[in-house]
């Protein structure tokens, strides 16, 4: 945390297949269905900006999606489940107690050999599934690959007939974490901050386990964003206009708007895919990298960045050059 210079430059780790996985039933949102919402929802939700959202079903757990999302991954990579050394499963809208999802979905891959457990962090489930398996490496030095799995089903998160419901979806993605990178190349760093004065943002309580925010959550994430933008540009030596790519993880379109006024960002450089996929808790960003890479849109040499933010409170991002 209190290191400020990039992590993993020198790591010659690099980020070299992406993969998802969208459930099967697509579900269109009509034009009309923009319900007003309570004042929490217009402050942090605002106008419904989401057209369409996947939802799973019942066979589409998250070990289902988690397996088909890490096969394209894999497949980008050219790698086979046998050369698998770790799995890192990122998931918190399915928690449970035991059996943890990594172990399943790494035997449903034939990945039998690889280390496998589970990460949460909420959104930020990605970054810390990264950050936790670049780590690791520095520990086996035999290591050769491993992949990160972020698996969620929102749509089982949000109370029925709320506005929340119109605005998450179900989806997993996966990116294989591999040594070899060319010099300048790879990894350069990853970040993830918590501030337990935050745990309040967001929550999730039992009976029903129906997300709950907070009116400020906007101005909070917004700062978060703010204060890790800042950590990690100086870390790298980076500025904001170098950057190629911005891959935030899509809270809201209150959060994305709040996000590129404050850092500046030009909206052809903010990818996400809000609006066709929904906010798909900590699957939302390898998401968009699968399918900016299947489209050629990103392309060796192109430098990205992808903060997140998450109840906890966490946030935190990677920055690597394809």
């Amino acid at each position: 945390m209190h290191d400020e210079t990039s992590l993993w430059r020198e790591s010659g780790l690099r980020l070299s297949g992406f993969g998802h996985y969208y459930p099967r039933l697509l579900v269109e949102n009509e034009s009309g269905d923009d319900p007003a919402g309570n004042a929490v929802d217009e402050a942090v939700i605002g106008r419904l900006d989401v057209r369409s959202r996947h939802v799973a079903d019942e066979e589409e757990t998250p070990a289902y999606m988690g397996v088909r999302a890490a096969r394209a991954a894999m497949e980008q990579a050219g790698i086979g489940a046998d050369e698998v050394d770790l799995l890192v499963f990122s998931n918190w809208t399915d928690r449970q107690f035991v059996p943890e999802w990594g172990p399943h979905t790494a035997h449903l891959l034939g990945a039998d050999r690889a280390l496998a457990f589970d990460v949460c962090g909420a959104c930020t489930g990605f970054v810390h599934g990264v950050q936790t398996a670049a780590a690791l490496f520095g520990a086996h030095a035999r290591w050769r690959h491993a992949l990160v799995v972020s698996s969620e089903r929102f749509s089982r998160r949000v109370r029925p007939g709320s506005k929340g419901e119109l605005i998450v979806g179900d989806a997993a993605g996966a990116a294989v974490l591999s040594r070899g990178a060319e010099p300048g190349a790879g990894l350069w760093d990853s970040l993830l901050i918590s501030d337990g004065s935050g745990r309040e943002t967001v929550t999730v309580y039992p009976p029903n386990g129906w997300i709950k925010s907070s009116r400020e959550l906007v101005s909070i994430a917004a700062d978060s964003h703010a204060d890790l933008a800042t950590r990690m540009l100086a870390r790298s030596g980076t500025k904001m206009d170098e950057i190629d790519w911005v891959v935030p993880h899509p809270g809201t379109g209150q959060l994305h708007t709040a996000v590129r006024e404050r850092l500046d960002i030009p909206e052809e450089r903010f990818v996400t895919n809000y609006e066709t996929r929904a906010n798909t808790g900590s699957a939302s960003v390898p998401i968009v990298l699968s399918e900016m890479s299947r489209e050629g849109r990103l392309k060796p040499g192109d430098l990205c960045y992808t903060p997140t933010v998450g109840s906890g409170w966490y946030y935190g991002g990677l920055l690597f050059r394809v």
